[in-house]
């Protein structure tokens, strides 16, 4: 049984969320969730992991998409010795998944983001185990000047030496060029191919893809014995759409695991902000339109968080745990991290789940999506 795509929405159509967990047994049995899923197993240090591919990483990953993006997210290098401590307490608590890209970083910190990465590996004193274990998931993108697959590979191999790492544990397809340029998109997938015989990745992923290119690729891919190992997409309560739900379907048949990127809305989920207290830059803009139309949403976040004695991003997170992803919020400050963390340990039941999904339905705005998945789009992420 699949109990991530499990959608009981249709049980009730006029029952508000105050209402999901008195429902009558007659009416509906709510699924009991697993307390870990099938594919999890637990590290040498006692935490549970997640199998994906050949890879055991951590339930919830960390994106690094702030570590040297200034016009988005207001990085400085002063901010790098907090990044480091970020990702010292992350390996700490168990987390091994870092997701990055090539193109994180903004004007000349372009791959300022796997610099960073690479060098926070090399400073860190640990035990070669620990450090082994460090999974890195890295983004391609897909530059309109890299035309051919030797291209993508160069791309993969300058990669690996801004972090000055021998492999990449995920090299992954940015997005798809299938809608503007499907010529392309053959010589991208050929490089994804070469990079993982060379050695190079031990896994390959996509990003932002939709789910009838994400089929054809996982064909294309099979067919030349390379194994897809994740797909990433924006994936939370508030960008849970009919793409989305296809995709997860079709990551759940066919052995795909789901990475679940802005699993917090790009932190509309965090429960700090409000039309009155808005984030500054392009996010404020984008916040201003949808932040009225989430009171249903947060609402419901609101009780459970305080039910269980978690925070509203907390509770946003785990959903997406619950759901069988592996979510990667993004992280710039210790504060974040250290709540980020609250999110494991523990499982939203079914009947929060439910409550939750209800709430968003009832919600009347939903999340710009990326402009390579679907024609709506604002962050490229």
């Amino acid at each position: 049984m699949q109990f991530s795509t499990f959608t009981p929405t249709l049980y009730f159509s006029s029952l508000g969320p105050s209402n999901v967990t008195s429902l009558p047994s007659s009416l509906f049995k709510p699924l009991k969730l697993p307390p870990f899923w099938p594919w999890q197993k637990k590290s040498f240090n006692g935490k549970w992991q997640v199998k994906m591919g050949p890879l055991s990483v951590s339930p919830m990953g960390f994106g690094t998409w702030a570590w040297g993006n200034q016009l988005l997210w207001g990085y400085q290098e002063s901010m790098d010795n907090e990044l480091q401590q970020i990702f010292n307490l992350a390996v700490e608590n168990g987390i091994n998944l870092f997701d990055t890209a090539d193109s994180y970083g903004t004007g000349k910190l372009n791959g300022q983001s796997e610099k960073l990465i690479g060098k926070f590996i090399r400073e860190r004193q640990v035990n070669k185990q620990i450090q082994g274990d460090i999974v890195i998931a890295t983004k391609f993108a897909a530059y309109p000047w890299r035309l051919t697959s030797r291209q993508f590979v160069n791309a993969c191999r300058a990669s690996l030496d801004r972090m000055q790492i021998d492999q990449i544990g995920i090299g992954q397809l940015h997005w798809s060029t299938a809608n503007y340029a499907p010529f392309q998109e053959l010589a991208l997938w050929d490089g994804l191919v070469a990079m993982y015989e060379k050695g190079l990745v031990r896994a390959v992923g996509v990003s932002n893809y939709g789910p009838k290119q994400l089929l054809k690729l996982y064909d294309y891919l099979k067919a030349r014995g390379v194994p897809l190992c994740s797909a990433q997409v924006q994936f939370s309560l508030l960008s849970m759409g009919e793409d989305q739900i296809e995709i997860k379907k079709i990551c759940d048949s066919l052995g795909i695991h789901l990475i679940a990127y802005s699993p917090l809305g790009l932190g509309m989920l965090t429960g700090k902000y409000s039309a009155s207290q808005l984030p500054s830059g392009p996010r404020g803009l984008l916040f201003r339109q949808i932040l009225p139309g989430l009171e249903p949403l947060l609402i419901s976040l609101r009780e459970i968080a305080q039910r269980r004695h978690k925070t509203i991003a907390q509770v946003a997170i785990n959903w997406c745990i619950s759901k069988g992803a592996v979510p990667i919020p993004g992280v710039k400050s210790i504060e974040q991290a250290k709540e980020n963390l609250g999110a494991l340990g523990w499982r939203l039941s079914s009947e929060e789940v439910l409550q939750l999904e209800y709430a968003a339905r009832e919600s009347p705005q939903r999340m710009i999506q990326n402009i390579f998945q679907t024609k709506y789009a604002l962050y490229p992420h």
